[in-house]
């Protein structure tokens, strides 16, 4: 089987289904004869012409309002978004257009756009190229939101996302492109080529929006994460030799609830770890679903840990990343409560 690292299964992804669908066509800002700035489309445009892989102007409404025309028509775009935090432009049409054309036309159009959006920190990219929005788009009905933390489920995602008649916003850890990551920033480089979810089928496959997986099996304490912080949480467990159960959301909307509540009860404690700023995340949501419906069965509170509630920082970018030495002192914090 090959190795793949996240960008290339991404890549691979949209390759699969160009292939086999024409209707399918992949633009945004350089992705066409440039491939992307982190090579996510590299190839696409000289394999499949300029009609499927193009440039597009730098006008994010533009992009995002030309692929619903698209979608309305019956085409499939893919589109990127240079990095997540220049799509609020496009904001408008995606809350008020993509997100609610099924629900207006009584299920007359449907709109089948997938937005590409490389996300997070852990690159020194600053303010403007490290925000977690995801949150801003769990609120808006009508929108799927999917963050992979590995190629194997990153490519399965996509093909997902892409066939799906429905908008889906794909946000891309941009931190885990090139190989997974701890939080360890002063360590070596890790590669995807000795991990097994490295390990990408060439052909096509589906990864099913709407489930999680528990990445590392325990009984001690349920960690939710998802995207890059999966990684920081396996290894935070390793290291504190808390018996955590890691599990990875993969989407988190639909979110899977069914997994989340099965590892709670059983674990009676949760830890809530996620990239983005603390006041108003997404984990607010899901420590509010967990004392919803595993009350009973809690001996903690739910705690957070997540971004502060500042500007994503450049010269102090591993004081504001949610990193091993501050969820190792929540896990500790929670089995001593």
């Amino acid at each position: 089987m090959p190795r793949m690292t996240m960008i290339e299964a991404i890549r691979s992804a949209m390759d699969v289904c160009m292939e086999r669908d024409d209707d399918v066509v992949v633009f945004g800002e350089d992705v066409g004869y440039f491939g992307g700035v982190f090579r996510g489309t590299q190839g696409l445009q000289q394999k499949y012409g300029k009609t499927r892989c193009f440039d597009a102007p730098i006008n994010e409404s533009g992009i995002v309002g030309a692929a619903i025309g698209m979608a309305a028509y019956g085409l499939k775009p893919c589109v990127e978004i240079q990095f997540a935090d220049y799509m609020y432009p496009a904001y408008d049409q995606l809350t008020q257009e993509a997100a609610r054309l099924r629900y207006r036309s009584n299920g007359d159009f449907t709109c089948g756009i997938t937005v590409r959006m490389p996300t997070g920190g852990g690159i020194f990219g600053g303010q403007t190229h490290s925000q977690s929005p995801e949150a801003l788009f769990t609120h808006v009905c009508g929108l799927q939101v999917v963050v992979p933390s590995n190629p194997y489920d990153a490519k399965g995602l996509l093909i997902a996302s892409i066939e799906n008649p429905d908008p889906v916003i794909f946000l891309e850890p941009k931190r885990l492109y090139n190989g997974p990551f701890d939080g360890h920033h002063d360590r070596p480089v890790t590669s995807w080529a000795g991990h097994p979810l490295g390990e990408v089928p060439a052909e096509h496959y589906v990864v099913p929006l709407g489930k999680a997986v528990v990445r590392r099996p325990g009984s001690a304490v349920t960690v939710l994460a998802y995207g890059t912080m999966v990684h920081v949480a396996e290894a935070t467990a390793e290291e504190t030799g808390i018996d955590a159960e890691v599990i990875d959301l993969r989407t988190l909307m639909p979110l899977d609830l069914d997994t989340i509540v099965t590892s709670v009860k059983k674990t009676g404690r949760c830890l809530v770890v996620h990239e983005a700023t603390l006041t108003s995340g997404f984990g607010a949501e899901l420590a509010a679903l967990v004392q919803e419906h595993c009350f009973y069965h809690l001996e903690a509170p739910v705690i957070r840990v997540a971004g502060w509630d500042t500007p994503y920082p450049h010269a102090q970018e591993w004081d504001y990343f949610p990193g091993p030495a501050r969820v190792g002192r929540a896990l500790r914090d929670m089995m001593e409560a």
